[in-house]
């Protein structure tokens, strides 16, 4: 299947409590990425998942509108490694990482983890990777203006439309977010830290 012919892609947590799709509009207008950021590799560390280091975490970046939880929404959690850091998403009920949102339903953008997909082949090649380490202990960023350019899209549309405000992360009426965030100290961010 193209990205050009996208059908809604169903997801779930690891012990599937939670289930639910990225719609098909999502998928098509998404933007498939590899984030190698010490930031993700922390998050699955908190989470209990294996470590992907040397390997990058797979992210699509789109719209949280167009992620729909179908079942097990009351298990939707939420960690932040610092005060000011973005909002994790997480299946409470196994601790699977969902996916990454700014702080505010006003920016809509969520990076969701493509692990959760079980076939995410609909989801067409990684065309972004982010953070990639090279030799001399710096980082650099592979075609990360398609990158841009998708998010900027897809932001201007969905604030244009009002569309932003139909987030299942975000509370409609108080803007805010939907479970009360679990915020690491710096001792446990430290810990998962290399």
């Amino acid at each position: 299947m193209s990205r050009k012919t996208a059908t809604e892609t169903p997801f779930s947590c690891s012990c599937g409590s939670l289930r639910g799709r990225i719609t098909a509009a999502g998928v098509k207008h998404g933007t498939h990425t590899a984030c190698y950021c010490h930031d993700c590799r922390a998050a699955q560390l908190y989470f209990g998942q294996p470590d992907p280091a040397p390997e990058p975490i797979e992210i699509l970046q789109t719209l949280p509108e167009d992620i729909i939880f179908d079942s097990g929404a009351e298990h939707l959690a939420l960690m932040q490694l610092s005060p000011n850091g973005m909002l994790r998403w997480y299946a409470g009920c196994c601790n699977a990482p969902l996916g990454t949102t700014t702080r505010t339903p006003k920016f809509p953008f969520v990076g969701f983890i493509v692990k959760r997909i079980p076939d995410p082949s609909g989801l067409g090649p990684i065309t972004t990777r982010g953070f990639v380490p090279k030799g001399n202990g710096k980082q650099s960023h592979e075609k990360i203006g398609s990158a841009i350019y998708g998010l900027l899209t897809r932001v201007a549309k969905s604030r244009l439309s009002g569309s932003w405000k139909n987030t299942p992360f975000f509370d409609p009426g108080t803007a805010e977010p939907v479970a009360k965030p679990v915020i690491l100290s710096k001792a446990e961010r430290a810990a998962l830290y290399p």
